[in-house]
């Protein structure tokens, strides 16, 4: 198998098969990530990407969801997509689903019936780290985007039938905005369908603008009870049906809910982690984190 660069994949696709499609990030300028700092963006050459898949016939012929590895393949053109996904489609044949990053920015040049053909191909799953839903902490945090381009493009996907999974980020908006952050998101995604939002918290790595900003003073971390608190907001300001995931290393306190059914539940376990757990042993907990993966 052929993998450049950092590799990385969700938790939640730990049991997909991988291969690279691209490598590095087309972005690369959101305030927060230093993941692809060092690569520039490429697509895997199309004969390379066949190699993979015939290895992957080789030892895994029954494999049903591919992971395409890469900080957003769907910003390839609908072509390229397309001659992908009927390779993937040649090569492995009970294959039902092909998963991978995207970004708002991707979806753009699509059109709805272009996407329909894509989901038609098995095209189904894409991780969108639109890390929050509220315009103000988007521009803190470079996302290059607004909550109207959120709204406008992930409605496309609903329209074409391609399930898509949100990233939140609690923190993001520093010190005081959780509230605000968590409101407008939660309103936000209520418009729309994400199947589920997964949540991290904000963990600020030497290397990113963020981190920069810290040290100068332009930027305040939000406390780590804020942090929860804001996290309490989100889950009780959402009013659709979905799978929220935060578990990740990030969280202080790891919870998953179905929402809404166990809304109450998650909100009170939460509470009860505010309640008996002070301020400092959080932010301990935080300084210890050396990477997210």
């Amino acid at each position: 198998m052929h993998f450049t660069g950092r590799t990385w994949r969700p938790p939640y696709e730990a049991h997909s098969v991988i291969i690279e499609a691209t490598s590095g990030c087309t972005y690369n300028q959101c305030r927060f990530c230093s993941l692809y700092k060092d690569e520039r963006f490429k697509m895997s050459p199309i004969e390379v990407f066949e190699e993979d898949l015939a290895e992957i016939k080789r030892y895994q012929p029954n494999a049903r969801r591919i992971f395409w590895t890469g900080a957003n393949p769907f910003a390839m053109s609908y072509e390229n997509l397309k001659l992908r996904a009927l390779t993937v489609r040649d090569y492995l044949i009970k294959c039902q689903t092909m998963a991978m990053f995207a970004s708002i920015r991707d979806i753009k040049d699509k059109e709805v019936w272009q996407l329909r053909k894509l989901r038609a191909m098995g095209i189904n799953g894409l991780s969108i780290g639109v890390e929050s839903g509220d315009d103000k902490t988007l521009a803190l945090a470079g996302k290059g985007y607004t909550s109207a381009d959120i709204l406008e493009q992930c409605r496309k996907l609903d329209e074409a039938g391609i399930e898509y999974y949100f990233v939140y980020m609690t923190g993001l908006a520093g010190k005081a905005g959780g509230y605000r952050n968590a409101l407008n998101s939660a309103a936000l995604f209520s418009e729309l369908n994400p199947y589920f939002v997964s949540v991290d918290s904000l963990t600020l790595f030497p290397g990113t603008a963020l981190y920069k900003m810290a040290h100068q003073g332009l930027f305040v971390p939000a406390g780590e009870k804020e942090r929860i608190h804001e996290l309490q907001v989100l889950i009780d300001n959402l009013h659709i049906r979905t799978h929220l995931f935060a578990n990740t290393v990030s969280n202080f306190a790891p919870v998953t809910a179905y929402l809404p059914y166990d809304r109450e539940k998650i909100t009170r376990s939460l509470q009860a982690v505010l309640d008996h757990t002070d301020e400092s042993s959080m932010q301990a907990y935080r300084k210890s984190l050396t990477s997210l993966g």
